[in-house]
């Protein structure tokens, strides 16, 4: 009988066998498919307190029934970063399992309230497909992807993301098409220089968003934007306990030897635990109502072990008019960024923000 555990046969056996692979290589999407992902969670209490207490979310209208009813919810509803982390993590290992940069998302929207209890599918076409002149050995993926109730089919979240993903067979170096999103990348974006006076809002109301914009005015070099003081310093929970929850198979989130030679050196956070914690820092600053959308985020620079996440935030308008009576839209543009202020997450986020209540 063969000692399958002496450590050099062993070591010859592992060279001759085949690997079952996981993920898929960029030659295997085709525009227009869909791809019904099998993976799917039933959300709960627990799994949604857990993320919220890791990344900073205490806006107590998901955790306490009173202030849940108070904003229109029957009971503490999920909350709307867990429910796209829990969908975008059940993609993964059909999409994006292989490896590759997320380039961005956009046209991110939340349909409806989740309860508890919640049973969630997911499901992804293929938008566009390209390949790129910079990186001979990946192609760039588009997909449009939608999180949906198991039981009534109705949309709750969806989403457009673009990904980098490896080809089986590398391209010719002068064959391809430079996306707009590597051309920003290379050209090093924007020369714009940001203006020389900040104010920040009064009170974290939408009458305080209005107010400070209309100090701004149409002055050039004035802005409404401040910075947040929380900060949150990636963790074991945070970069490989959350996204594991999520179902989310990327194994640059927990596998430190296939990362050892990578450009990080090292495991690195999911995208949507610095996005999360970012926000967090943000709306603890804020009177949110309910969140609506999400526009044109990023992903700037690797987030590893030990990093700490901040945040920054922009006001862009107030809206009074497409809320309920108690409240206002409000646009932000986000900003986090880590201990040595380089950003690592950007996006344009619009919200409902309540209004002052009037005995105060």
């Amino acid at each position: 009988m063969s000692d399958w555990t002496d450590p050099d046969a062993f070591a010859s056996a592992l060279d001759r066998a085949e690997t079952r692979e996981k993920g898929h290589y960029f030659e295997r999407f085709a525009v227009g498919e869909t791809i019904e992902h099998e993976p799917g969670l039933a959300l709960d209490r627990p799994g949604n307190e857990r993320w919220m207490g890791q990344t900073l979310n205490h806006d107590p209208a998901y955790w306490r029934t009173d202030t849940a009813r108070e904003r229109d919810f029957p009971e503490p509803p999920i909350h709307p970063d867990y429910l796209l982390a829990c969908v975008m993590g059940a993609t993964v290992e059909d999409l994006s399992e292989k490896g590759g940069y997320f380039l961005g998302r956009t046209d991110l929207r939340f349909h409806e309230p989740v309860l508890p209890g919640t049973e969630i599918r997911a499901r992804s076409t293929v938008e566009s497909t390209a390949t790129s002149n910079s990186r001979p050995d990946y192609g760039i993926v588009t997909w449009q992807t939608a999180g949906y109730d198991a039981e009534t089919d109705s949309v709750l979240v969806s989403y457009e993301r673009t990904n980098m993903v490896p080809r089986r067979t590398a391209t010719a170096a002068d064959g391809g098409q430079v996306t707009d999103d590597e051309q920003t990348a290379e050209e090093g974006a924007s020369t714009r220089t940001l203006p020389d006076t900040l104010i920040a809002p009064d009170g974290p109301h939408f009458e305080d968003f209005r107010a400070a914009l209309d100090r701004v005015g149409d002055d050039p070099d004035a802005a409404v934007a401040y910075r947040h003081e929380r900060g949150r310093t990636m963790d074991d929970q945070l970069v490989a306990g959350l996204p594991l929850a999520t179902l989310n198979t990327a194994r640059q989130h927990h596998n430190r030897d296939a990362m050892a030679d990578s450009p990080s050196g090292d495991i690195v956070a999911y995208g949507d635990v610095t996005r999360s914690v970012a926000l967090a820092h943000a709306r603890s600053d804020e009177a949110t109502y309910r969140e609506r959308a999400y526009h044109d985020e990023s992903f700037h620079d690797f987030v590893t072990l030990g990093d700490t996440i901040y945040g920054f935030t922009r006001v862009l308008e107030a809206d009074p008019d497409p809320g309920p009576p108690r409240a206002g839209e409000v646009t932000f543009e986000h900003v986090a960024f880590d201990q040595d202020r380089r950003p690592v997450y950007s996006g344009r986020r619009t919200a409902l923000v309540d209004s002052r209540h009037p005995d105060q």
